[in-house]
């Protein structure tokens, strides 16, 4: 699900970058009041786990892969705008060290997977809460919409930047984007992330109860 260099349009990229950054600021000033003694080898865990589960690109039919983020299970488990923090950071290295995904994309990628999917997976958990499966249907719906803002980031290209009938950048439009992404997230990617979620949300919240009751 991340979007390489060269597929975005500069309008688009410079967009994308104008969105995010104000996004970022707010976001590094909301971390700072939840970073302790106690909650710091924890986020730095669960960032650690997003990037594990990020560079198992699975391919899909239709030309392009999808993975797990761990988005939700962060935000969740503290709050989105620490989700989107870490996940940002998690697809900055890998941008920069691995090339998964781009630099001239990053603030794009990190719209979809960091902010998008956290803050979707966050009010989805609120408002289930009292639900025994609101775990798993914040990791799903989170990576679900994640990949709805990837498939219509993508599928505008060629409908505002061409040339005569020649696309200039990704030249498949969101007749093709919607199906070839959401649709695989919402029956594969969406439902192995609401079982990580799920799963790892239950053990911690365990763990959390027993060393209460100790």
């Amino acid at each position: 699900m991340h979007i390489p260099d060269g597929y975005l349009s500069p309008a688009t990229v410079v967009l994308t970058y104008a969105v995010a950054v104000p996004l970022w600021i707010t976001g590094f000033k909301r971390l700072r009041r939840e970073l302790n003694e106690e909650t710091l080898p924890l986020i730095g865990a669960l960032a650690a786990l997003s990037f594990i589960i990020m560079m198992f690109n699975i391919p899909i039919p239709g030309g392009t892969s999808g993975h797990a983020v761990g988005a939700a299970l962060i935000a969740i488990l503290f709050s989105p705008w620490v989700a989107f923090v870490a996940v940002s950071l998690v697809l900055l290295i890998q941008a920069l060290l691995f090339g998964d995904g781009g630099i001239s994309t990053f603030a794009a990628n990190a719209l979809s997977m960091a902010f998008v999917g956290s803050f979707v997976g966050y009010y989805v958990f609120t408002w289930l809460k009292n639900r025994s499966y609101a775990p798993f249907a914040a990791g799903w719906s989170a990576l679900v919409a994640s990949s709805v803002l990837t498939a219509f980031l993508l599928g505008i290209q060629p409908i505002f930047w061409h040339q005569g009938a020649q696309p200039l950048y990704f030249p498949f439009s969101l007749r093709v984007t919607f199906p070839a992404l959401v649709l695989p997230h919402m029956l594969f990617f969406g439902v192995a992330e609401g079982i990580f979620t799920a799963l790892v949300y239950r053990y911690l919240h365990q763990k959390e109860l027993g060393e209460k009751a100790a």
